[in-house]
This record gives structure tokens, sequence and C-alpha cells, in this order.
């Protein structure tokens, strides 16, 4: 089915690039061959930004489309959400209008605001504790922003995985043997396999000595393969990683490092799910994860993850976001190419089908859901846990979530029988407790923060208090 166009009105992203570049209204216009009065009206949002137009800034800026969308505002204005909702602001709340005013026209003093607010939030849970001093971010918080501003997307990497894939032009797709040999060859590394390995906690290890690369005997086929993609990426690209890191990675030590290892893993996952042989075949599939899974050999994890960064400039796939939480519900890993986004305080709402997951190991869970924002989402939920090897074994009990908007649902095979139309059970998703107005949810596990609350005898609801008007709030 083909995607519906929508009409981009991206006057405060043009008007950030333009100022990003010192250039004047009169300069770009010139460089874009348009009027000077036609260029003024696009930033002003009076006319939407024409597809010819955003083809040229990419090219000629080296940007993604993704960067004139409003997906990095949506997520702004719901991390303001969640911000306001903490009672320090209680003198002096914002309106939803407002904070969507404040994210579109001022994307950086926002950001500073979240970041400054986060620091704060953590200095004061750490004072609280331990009463240390706290850092402004943790390393993979500022790692995670990092990636959200690249849309989980890395061209030039995404590029060199994909032209060593077809350089290397395995026989019959078995793309395992092919990496062993290269290995072997151009590096005289030689795969071995260590029985205590994973008594000393590690999976993989490279020994220059034996000139041996040596590896857990327990993990399954497709674990291997991603690790022989890791090493391969470290030996043969380590430079082009580092040339992204140092021209727009994280600056903190810690940082760094981790952008580093996911870098790695980027690479090892583009390199098993070359971009343009896993696109066509997720179309023609619609996106069926174990058909996927099985035609290139790898993880259903592996395939979720890769789904979550098609995001190549005039190739796009569907826009997803994928979440790994365990048990407890910590999220290990989030990313999202739409508007959605976690909740940055608190966990993340129990009516989600990932939770449901666990209930139902190995299956996956469909369920359209709708969050705050009225956008509503069709979300793919499994468990991703492996079996015990034996009975003193503690496997950790992970789930994924992949989802995408509902428009874009109906690309998917997952969209089968169900009525997209009809949203009656179409489950209310809130961004954590803490920030959720939603007062009839008998999942609510505290008040909604930053609001004045009825607690009166005259009735009681679902749950024994109820948030009053903003208006009442004073």
């Amino acid at each position: 089915m083909a995607r519906t166009k929508t009409k981009l009105f991206a006057g405060p992203r043009l008007r950030q690039l333009r100022q990003r570049e010192s250039l004047t209204q009169a300069a770009l216009a010139d460089m874009l061959e348009i009027s000077l009065s036609y260029l003024n009206q696009i930033e002003r949002d009076h006319r939407p930004m024409p597809h010819h137009l955003l083809q040229t800034l990419c090219e000629r800026f080296s940007l993604s489309p993704a960067w004139f969308n409003d997906t990095r505002e949506a997520r702004a204005v719901q991390a303001m959400r969640e911000t306001m909702a903490d009672p320090i602001f209680k003198d002096s709340p914002l309106s939803l209008s407002k904070m969507a005013d404040f994210a579109r026209s001022s994307p950086e003093l926002c950001e500073a605001f979240l970041t400054l607010y986060s620091a704060y939030a953590f200095d004061r849970e750490r004072m609280e504790s331990e009463k240390n001093p706290a850092p402004q971010l943790e390393p993979y918080e500022t790692v995670g922003n990092w990636v959200q501003e690249h849309d989980n997307y890395f061209h030039t990497l995404d590029c060199a995985a994909e032209q060593f894939y077809e350089t290397l032009n395995p026989q019959d797709g078995a793309l395992a043997p092919a990496l062993a040999t290269h290995l072997q060859d151009q590096h005289g590394l030689a795969i071995a396999f260590d029985p205590d390995m994973e008594a000393r906690g590690l999976v993989w290890r490279v020994d220059y000595r034996t000139r041996r690369i040596l590896l857990s005997h327990n993990q399954p086929p497709e674990s291997t393969l991603f690790y022989l993609a890791q090493i391969i990426g470290q030996l043969e690209h380590g430079q082009l990683m580092a040339s992204i890191l140092r021209r727009e990675g994280p600056k903190e030590n810690n940082a760094i490092a981790l952008a580093r290892v996911y870098l790695g893993n980027y690479f090892a996952g583009a390199l098993l799910l070359p971009y343009t042989r896993f696109l066509k075949t997720a179309e023609q599939t619609r996106y069926d994860i174990d058909c996927l899974r099985r035609h290139f050999g790898v993880s259903f994890e592996q395939v979720s993850h890769r789904l979550s960064t098609m995001q190549r400039p005039g190739s796009e796939g569907i826009p997803f976001y994928f979440l790994k939480l365990d048990i407890a519900g910590n999220i290990l890993k989030s990313f999202s190419a739409n508007r959605f986004s976690q909740a940055r305080f608190g966990g993340p709402c129990p009516l989600w089908n990932v939770f449901r997951a666990f209930a139902t190991p190995g299956q996956i869970q469909v369920q359209l859901s709708q969050t705050m924002d009225d956008a509503i989402y069709l979300n793919i939920a499994r468990t991703v846990s492996r079996d015990g090897l034996t009975y003193a074994d503690r496997p950790r009990q992970i789930a994924i979530v992949l989802g995408c908007r509902i428009a874009d649902g109906r690309r998917t095979v997952y969209a089968a029988g169900l009525n997209l139309e009809d949203h009656h059970l179409v489950v209310p998703i809130g961004p954590g407790c803490r920030a959720c107005e939603r007062d009839n949810c008998s999942h609510r596990s505290l008040p909604v923060s930053g609001r004045a609350l009825d607690t009166g005898n005259d009735a009681r609801g679902v749950v024994p208090y109820r948030a009053l008007p903003e208006k009442h709030a004073k």
C-alpha cells in the first residue's frame, strides 16, 4: 500500500538550520534558487516545505529528511509534560499548547531545560540516598539522546556495512562461513570455542598471541554470527566509527566509550541485514518478523532492532520504535524513528502489551494503543529470553516491543484481522503514572504530580483520588 504523503511544515527547523550555518535568508534563498518571500513564508510555516526543496537541503547539508519532521518536537513535548508534572512547577503550570510552542520555536532551549531538569532530578535522588554530588547526565543517557538525534540511523556506517556484504557475496546466503573465511584470509584469525569463557563473563575474545577468535560454545548461531560481524567492524571500520565520534559524538569519556560500543553493534546489525536486501524482503513479507529472521538466519530481536533503523534518505521503511525491557520494567534499549517516546521518569505503563508477553513466552502479542497525544500505534511484543542452560542457570527474562503509527501498520502482516477503523478496543497508554492524566485508569499506582487532588466523600472513583483540573491546582 502506498504511503500517504502529508504536507511538511518545517519552518522552525529550516530557520534553525539557516542560523546554524550562519546564512541570511537572502543567501539561503539564492542557494535554493527560490525567492526571498517564498523562503520567508516557509520559515513562518505559512507554506509547506516542497519535496524538491527538502531533497536539495538534505543533499546540500548532509541531513536525513527525518531532521525536518516533527518527531523531535513531539518527543520534546512529551518530555516537557512529564517534567512539568513535578510538584516543583505547581505554581507555574504550562498548557500543552505553550509546551508545543516552546518545543517548536526554541528546540535548543527546550533541550537545555530538559537536560537541566534531568540533572536536578538525578542530583536530588542521589543526595537523598547517598548524600553525594551527581553528574549532569549518566553516560548511557547522553548516548541515548545522541542516537535519538540521529533517528537511530548512521548513513556512512550503514552503507559501509552494506558494501562489505556485497563485496563478500556469501554463497547461498551462508554468511557465517563467509565471515569466518574472511577473518582467516584477511587477518589470520581462526575460530575456536572456549568452554570456560562464559564462566569468566565473556562471549568472545580475540587472542592475538595465538591468532584465534575465542567464542563461547553455548551461544545460539545467530549470536555467534553477530559476534563475528562485531569483530570485523572493529578490525576494518574502527577508523570510520572514530571519525563519526570525533565529528558529532558525545564529549565525555564514558559516553564516548559507550557510543563506540553502540556503533560497533550498529555495524554488525547492518552487515547481517544489509539495507537494500533487507528492506526489499521486509516489504515483500509485509514486515513479518518470523519470515525475516528465517530468511536471514538471525534472531527475532535482531530483525526487530534493524527495523527501527530503516530511515535511509529516499529509501525509508516504516518508521518503528523499538524497546527492550526486563520483567521488572527496566528499559534496556530504546530507539524511535517515529513520534513515540518513552517515559523519562518512572516505569512504563502496565497496560502495554510488552508486559503481557511475559505471560505467553515466545508468542507474539499485537495491540493497538493510544498515547497521550492521541496518536494510535500498532504494537508487536514478544519475549526473546533464552532457555536456561542448567538447573542453576537464571536467564534474564526479556521482552521487546516494536511499534508504528496505525497508518503504517496497515502495511504489516500484523494488521490482518484487525478492524483499524474501530477504535473502541484501542488501549490507552500513558507515559507513566506520574505524568498520566487519565483518572479512570484502575492500573494507576500513584497520583499525577503537580495537581491538586479531590479525595471528597461524596463519590469514589476507580482510584481513591482524582486530580482536579489545572485551574484548581493552586
